[in-house]
């Protein structure tokens, strides 16, 4: 993913301490080092690993909650969250996902849990007024949001940001001590930005302008900002986004299962925005490769495959780390089968990753040169044991009286 189209045929990757050290010839790999491990994979293709931008790892398990389920409120807890975020890590694992950004009030527990299970994370710490698991107060949010931070500094598969929910949620005095604590530490900021045409009326009513012109005037509208949805956008709100910079990932298959419009993504690739994609929420598959096909669909195959993997590195300030294959780079990497009928008789492999492919052609997965799948079974997690508790959770989700 460094240079359009490039594909490397009979080739070798040699990993290091975790990271690329090269990627040369396979014959020439050979003779030049005397590896302790070699894995071959003589009908596949090795790519980046796949970036999801917006999951819901922490609330994945409301999946298996029925219609009207009664329990829903009470089992909220940092228990289900553990417990959501290995099934996530699980089913992103056998996608070929290596990094997911996740945002919920149980940050911490999503932040450890997937650190333990050897995934890259990016952690949306939340920023709220009102009181919500997290924090009771603005202050108090940044409190927690600053000491979790400092507790994983230094981690190398552990990114933090900050994530005030909407445009719309907080005080200008609240986002203007966001905006410079993001600046003294050089953070990243997430949040929802033109997801609803209902979110727009409201800020238009609240603040007399758009969320996209409100946060302009807060000074929150720069590269360090990561805008999760932009579907409803004008002219006007488009040659915003494009003079100041801002990253954008798109969701675009939990925006219309729940009523909305696809975002612009011809424009945006066209304008050469930094687009990276997510999942959006529980309720859809946590993995990114029909995301990948709808910008295909509306772009080309080498945007979607942008998108899904060095695109969501950028958006979430990780692209000097990972995202592409490398020298010097994280060993994030995805392996995929191209034997089977999906994929075959192979012609042009980049249009039949995207169009044909799936998580069902996902055999291998490395996370910082740590092989975390390996023919298509995990390596580290036990998803007997982690099936058996989700389970349970919609047991008492979906239970009666």
């Amino acid at each position: 993913m460094t240079a359009q189209n490039a594909l490397l045929e009979d080739h070798s990757l040699v990993v290091r301490d975790g990271r690329i050290l090269d990627i040369l010839p396979s014959n020439i790999a050979a003779t030049r080092y005397a590896a302790t491990a070699v894995l071959q994979r003589h009908s596949h293709l090795l790519m980046p690993g796949m970036v999801n931008a917006q999951a819901d790892a922490a609330m994945l398990l409301f999946r298996g909650a029925t219609a009207g389920a009664p329990a829903i409120d009470r089992i909220v807890s940092p228990e289900f969250a553990r417990d959501s975020t290995l099934a996530a890590v699980a089913e992103m694992l056998k996608s070929g996902i290596t990094c997911f950004c996740d945002r919920s009030y149980f940050a911490e527990e999503t932040l450890r849990t997937a650190n333990e299970q050897g995934m890259r994370v990016v952690v949306g710490m939340p920023v709220s007024e009102i009181p919500t698991p997290w924090a009771n107060s603005a202050a108090q949010s940044l409190t927690r949001c600053l000491g979790l931070r400092d507790k994983y500094r230094g981690d190398p598969l552990v990114s933090t940001a900050f994530a005030p929910r909407a445009a719309n949620t907080l005080s200008e005095q609240t986002f203007a001590r966001l905006v410079t604590l993001a600046d003294e530490l050089d953070a990243g900021i997430l949040i929802d930005l033109h997801q609803s045409l209902g979110e727009i009326s409201e800020c238009m009513e609240m603040h007399g302008v758009r969320p996209i012109e409100r946060l302009w005037h807060l000074g929150l509208l720069t590269p360090a900002l990561n805008a999760l949805h932009m579907v409803h956008l004008t002219a006007a709100d488009m040659s915003l986004m494009q003079r100041t910079g801002i990253a954008i990932t798109l969701c675009p298959q939990w925006d219309l299962k729940f009523g909305g419009s696809l975002p612009q993504i011809a424009d945006f690739t066209a304008a050469g925005v930094r687009l990276g994609l997510g999942s959006g929420g529980a309720a859809v598959s946590q993995d990114v490769w029909g995301e990948m096909k709808m910008v295909a669909l509306l772009s080309s195959a080498w945007d979607g495959a942008h998108a899904a993997t060095r695109g969501g590195a950028a958006v979430l300030g990780l692209e000097s780390e990972v995202g592409t294959l490398e020298p010097g780079k994280w060993a994030d990497l995805c392996c995929v089968d191209l034997s089977g009928p999906a994929t075959q008789p192979l012609g042009d492999p980049l249009q039949q990753l995207v169009f044909g492919g799936g998580r069902d052609i996902v055999s291998d997965v490395w996370v910082a040169g740590r092989q975390l799948l390996s023919g298509g079974e995990l390596t580290r997690l036990d998803w007997p044991e982690v099936a058996a508790r989700s389970a349970a959770w919609a047991m008492r989700m979906n239970a009666r009286g």
